[in-house]
């Protein structure tokens, strides 16, 4: 059975190439691409091919340019700037081919992401690490609410205005269904202030970011619900200065490709010591009650 098309990504494409030609807003993803370099800097490995995959912009060759541990870096999206004409859906890459992938701010809008990341591993010689940012589920939430009530308060009814990003909790589990060793999943959260709903909607104009749900309803936005929601929003979402409240939810994803070289859990009941000789106490059997 194939998976939903959540996301339109030919429209994807217009509203990035869009947003280059508005002048794009940089600030979240270069900040992402700072935190990569730093998260990548703290790996002693050398990685001789890397691929930068479906990153919108040039910020995360920017902070590696200086990472003397990075050999070539490839840049895969289907951006006019990009080395290799690349959908993130159906990467071009051979089997065990890349030392190293890594990915900021792409794979959220990704309609297959168990596939994509099942690709991504296939394509890592053994050993080789992936790294990886994007939107987690708390992103927009302040928008998302402030939209669904002015939408039902004024039409009746609700229609999709933000997408479903993931949630963090279900990030390892996809690791590990991909065949990634060693997966680890973190998250952050930022909150960005703005003196309205609208300037923030512009931002996320000139980030590529607004609304690409195939499910999107297609009649022009109404004025009343427009104004509607401005109100709500600062209703519920204003600091004592009056500045609207924006989250962006950061989820970190790393995970390398197997290797017998890598740690592995012990199997249950291998261990050769008691944890109770360990911490100097006395194993209480079961049915025994402590102090027994």
């Amino acid at each position: 059975m194939p998976n939903p098309l959540v996301f339109d990504r030919a429209l994807l494409r217009r509203r990035r190439n869009r947003a280059r030609a508005l002048g794009a807003e940089t600030f979240l993803i270069d900040r992402v691409a700072t935190d990569l370099a730093e998260r990548l800097g703290a790996v002693l490995r050398q990685f001789d091919v890397v691929v930068d995959l479906g990153t919108p912009n040039d910020a995360v060759r920017t902070a590696l340019a200086s990472n003397a541990s990075i050999g070539r870096l490839i840049a895969a999206n289907a951006l006019p700037d990009g080395d290799i004409a690349a959908d993130d859906e159906v990467l071009p890459f051979r089997d065990a081919s890349l030392d190293l992938v890594v990915s900021a701010l792409a794979l959220h809008f990704v309609n297959d992401l168990p596939g994509t990341l099942i690709q991504i591993r296939r394509a890592l010689k053994p050993d080789g690490l992936f790294l990886a940012a994007l939107l987690g589920g708390a992103t927009l939430t302040e928008l998302r609410q402030a939209f669904a009530a002015a939408e039902a308060e004024v039409e009746g009814g609700v229609s999709p205005r933000v997408a479903p990003f993931a949630d963090v909790r279900e990030m390892g589990a996809l690791l590990q269904r991909a065949g990634f060793a060693l997966p680890v999943t973190d998250v952050e959260r930022l909150t960005v202030r703005y003196s309205s709903p609208f300037i923030l909607m512009g931002e996320l104009r000139r980030m590529g970011a607004t609304n690409v749900l195939t499910e999107r309803r297609r009649t022009p936005l109404r004025r009343a619900t427009l104004k509607r929601m401005a109100e709500i929003y600062a209703q519920r979402f204003a600091d004592a200065g009056g500045k609207i409240r924006a989250t962006f939810e950061i989820i970190w994803l790393s995970g390398w490709a197997p290797h017998e070289s890598q740690q592995v859990p012990l199997r249950p009941g291998s261990a050769q010591a008691r944890l109770a000789d360990a911490l100097g106490t006395r194993e209480i059997g079961t049915g025994e009650k402590p102090g027994g």
